[in-house]
């Protein structure tokens, strides 16, 4: 009811839009960019930050992006797993028979790897989700995984997408020879400021709306309470925009906002 009373054709803060639909913040330019070199250079990539600034709708634009023919597509979310269960993961992924020996999925996933880049050329891409939740016994293992004709090739990508923590873990002695195969690395800012405002006109004009809704103290508000997150951007401007429906209003204040933020936090 709230959409048809603000006028409304869609939701337009709601994950599911096409990414066509997508705000280009400067996070997601310069993650992409990141992307499309790491395609042509192969290796190791990380990406992190914090909750709801995009990494997963990134990885799924850059995925969309490519050739399937080209590219083999390994994503992987559980990452609170034994270093048998991950390797079971890859194998599964690859189409490699899940042996239960480590030392023969390893075996097994390196020659499917050389295979597909070699034979038939096509990179396999592994996508490796909330990273931060990795065992220290698979992180050691993945330097050993992507260890090619003597550390002289890069046979596969590996993008390793996490929250700041992994930064922390990676940055750790125990790491180092892991952080030192990472050629490229992006940390996510955030939605700033500046971009607050071109979102919210962006998304309203997408589904329809061409008039102001939300006051420019209302914007301000909103900007503060999201902390750079664009998913809790989104929760406090449908929430606002349900809110002002049943108030009756015909603009967004800061009031209504900071009883969105409040509702919000008791969650």
């Amino acid at each position: 009811m709230y959409k048809a009373y603000w006028g409304m054709e869609f939701n337009p803060f709601e994950k599911s839009l096409s990414e066509r639909d997508f705000f280009k913040s400067d996070d997601f330019t310069q993650a992409i960019s990141r992307m499309e070199h790491l395609k042509n250079i192969k290796g190791i990539g990380l990406f992190t930050g914090l909750p709801g600034t995009g990494k997963t709708y990134t990885l799924r634009c850059f995925v969309n992006s490519l050739n399937p023919n080209l590219y083999k597509i390994i994503y992987i979310t559980l990452s609170t797993v034994t270093v048998l269960e991950f390797y079971k993961a890859i194998a599964y992924g690859l189409g490699v028979e899940p042996y239960s020996k480590k030392i023969d999925l390893f075996k097994a996933i390196q020659e499917r790897i050389i295979s597909l880049s070699k034979d038939k050329k096509i990179i396999p891409l592994i996508m490796i989700d909330e990273a931060q939740y990795l065992k220290t016994d698979v992180l050691n293992d993945l330097k050993l995984l992507l260890n090619f004709d003597m550390d002289s090739k890069n046979y596969a990508i590996l993008i390793l997408s996490g929250q700041p923590l992994l930064n922390n873990i990676l940055s750790k002695q125990i790491h180092d020879a892991l952080k030192q195969r990472i050629v490229i690395n992006y940390n996510y800012e955030g939605i700033s400021k500046d971009e607050v405002n071109g979102y919210i006109s962006s998304r309203l004009k997408l589904c329809g709306i061409v008039d102001e809704i939300f006051n420019a103290n209302a914007v301000e508000a909103i900007n503060s309470c999201c902390n750079g997150s664009t998913r809790l951007l989104n929760t406090i401007l449908e929430k606002s925009l349900m809110m002002g429906y049943q108030k009756g209003l015909k603009v967004i204040d800061t009031e209504i906002v900071m009883s969105v933020q409040n509702e919000i936090n008791l969650i």
